[in-house]
């Protein structure tokens, strides 16, 4: 049997005053200005009064936008909306660039002539494919949702639930959701630091990295620059939650 599970996985962020030092992350990431042209730098290449910009995974770059606020949506690469975006790219290309709003609603076939972030989101939704996770991929993905905050959780874990050997779950689950099982936690994890950082501002980051499954604020830290090029910290104070899906 299989099940129908939506896994686009996307974080969008509104950031204010953002500056940020070089840096690259495992995401996808569309950058895309609320208000005033910003400038960014990515690999070397100075890009000045952009709109915004599309990035693949793993491409330094760094962002200053003094006045106004960016939209800043990170997508998990093995997710359908990463897999369908990185078809977007052409051969040696790492980034595209939007000079206007209406180059960002041209790219994203939004059908508008004004700028707005949750027509962008719901075209990149648009484009998802129905996918069919056989049930025992589904009852990993429920485990998961369930329990990220577990500690003690191994491949064992996973491989007791549904009585495979974790080489056998590991190569099932990889095949079906494009993600190795320590990564499809991992960024669970990360998704749910960045919703209880933005949405409970007062609450300390090492108590968020406790009751999200890391052992401590210094490998949450760790985590957060490999997966997404910043600290938890940088986002508490400059940013507002926008969605995750």
């Amino acid at each position: 049997m299989t099940k129908q599970i939506n896994n686009p996985f996307i974080l969008a962020l509104k950031a204010y005053n953002l500056t940020v030092e070089i840096h690259h992350h495992s995401a996808y990431q569309i950058v895309l200005s609320n208000d005033t042209p910003f400038n960014s730098t990515i690999n070397g290449q100075l890009c000045e009064r952009i709109h915004g910009f599309l990035i693949k995974p793993q491409v330094r770059h760094f962002c200053v936008a003094e006045k106004g606020s960016l939209n800043v949506l990170n997508i998990e690469p093995y997710s359908n909306i990463g897999l369908e975006l990185s078809g977007r790219f052409q051969e040696d290309q790492d980034y595209i660039i939007f000079n206007s709003p209406t180059e960002t609603n041209t790219f994203f076939q939004t059908g508008k002539d004004t700028f707005d972030i949750y027509t962008i989101i719901d075209a990149l939704l648009s484009k998802l494919p129905t996918v069919h996770y056989d049930e025992r991929v589904t009852k990993i993905v429920e485990y998961i949702k369930a329990n990220y905050f577990k500690q003690d959780i191994t491949p064992q874990t996973f491989a007791d639930i549904i009585f495979l050997s974790p080489s056998r779950l590991a190569s099932l689950f990889k095949e079906q959701t494009g993600s190795s099982l320590s990564k499809y936690l991992l960024w669970t994890r990360l998704r749910q630091v960045i919703y209880l950082t933005l949405s409970d501002k007062d609450r300390s980051l090492t108590d968020i990295a406790y009751d999200t499954g890391f052992y401590d604020l210094p490998q949450l830290n760790k985590y957060m620059y490999e997966m997404l090029g910043m600290p938890p910290k940088a986002l508490k104070h400059n940013s507002d939650l926008i969605q995750i899906y």
